[in-house]
């Protein structure tokens, strides 16, 4: 699951160096929800913990080079609000979205998952009052059917389980939503290394509450193994450095361009889960995923002739 974008550019020369970057990130990125999987399923880690050991690594992996960059002057970034309550919406996603892996099968949870893009229209169009036309609406509609189209058979399966990526999609279109509106005056590296500060204290917090209440999905714990240890450090090496390579590909090509890769993480996580946990996807599941992709590609496009428009 990626949390970073950006709207600038470089020289065209680098255009293909960008999509290069976004391919590699596409193909790492999924193994974090493939470790958290892996964790609940052979570890016997609940979700939460999971969840708090991928921001706590990942602040781990940030931090010392946010200080060799700036020093302790980087800490201090000039939204740091915003930069902690970036923490706090990822944390609430990824949180989502681990407690789902752990039950669904990793393509199904990326799939439903990618509501995402239409969700954020939505959100877009009714708080930032950015013009949405017909083509788009009807387009989100019909990915909304396509994500249905998955639903139906995993909430007969799982429950209301299959409904977490859709609250995860909503969180993160939230959280680029706050991007948005107030802008990225701080570097990547600060942002990561402060959502890695909010997301740990709140997943601390959310483990206290939760365990507390009793819920096995939020039971506190150590990794049972070296390997489990390794593959928490690998879980939070992969989301820093990882969403900074997203950032890195998003300032050497266009948006417009590199979006459409984003949906290469369900090749990468259908790969993955049939490997790993014997998973794939029946072939109704396939047409929901084709067309859920198909309308997210859609509403790219269009937004890359509106963006064309105006420039003109």
């Amino acid at each position: 699951m990626t949390d970073a974008r950006t709207a600038t550019t470089e020289p065209a020369d680098t255009v293909m160096q960008g999509v290069a970057i976004m391919l590699f990130a596409m193909v790492i990125l999924p193994g974090m929800d493939v470790i958290a999987k892996y964790m609940a399923v052979y570890e016997g880690m609940s979700p939460g913990q999971v969840t708090f050991y991928r921001f706590f690594f990942q602040l781990v992996a940030t931090l010392p080079m946010l200080l060799g960059a700036g020093g302790l002057r980087a800490l201090r970034p000039k939204r740091p609000w915003a930069n902690l309550l970036r923490g706090v919406l990822l944390a609430t996603a990824a949180l989502f979205f681990f407690i789902s892996v752990k039950y669904m099968p990793l393509a199904d949870t990326f799939a439903i998952y990618f509501v995402e893009p239409f969700i954020l229209t939505c959100l877009s169009a009714v708080f930032l009052k950015e013009r949405v036309g017909w083509r788009r609406w009807l387009a989100i509609v019909v990915g909304f059917g396509g994500a249905m189209i998955v639903i139906q058979p995993s909430f007969a399966a799982f429950g209301l389980t299959a409904l977490l990526p859709v609250a995860c999609a909503f969180v993160f279109a939230c959280y680029l939503l706050l991007n948005r509106a107030v802008g990225t005056g701080d570097s990547p590296l600060t942002m990561q290394t402060i959502a890695g500060i909010g997301g740990t204290l709140t997943m601390a917090l959310v483990i206290l509450i939760g365990n507390g209440m009793g819920s096995a999905d939020f039971v506190p714990s150590l990794p049972k193994s070296p390997l489990g240890w390794m593959l928490v450090i690998v879980l939070g090496a992969l989301s820093g450095y990882g969403h900074l390579l997203v950032v890195k590909a998003f300032r050497a090509a266009p948006v417009s361009l590199l979006a459409p890769f984003h949906y290469f993480e369900i090749v990468t996580a259908t790969a993955l889960g049939y490997l790993i946990f014997g998973d794939f996807p029946s072939l109704s599941k396939w047409l929901g995923i084709a067309i859920i992709v198909g309308s997210g590609l859609f509403i790219i496009w269009r937004e890359r002739q509106a963006g064309r428009r105006t420039a003109s």
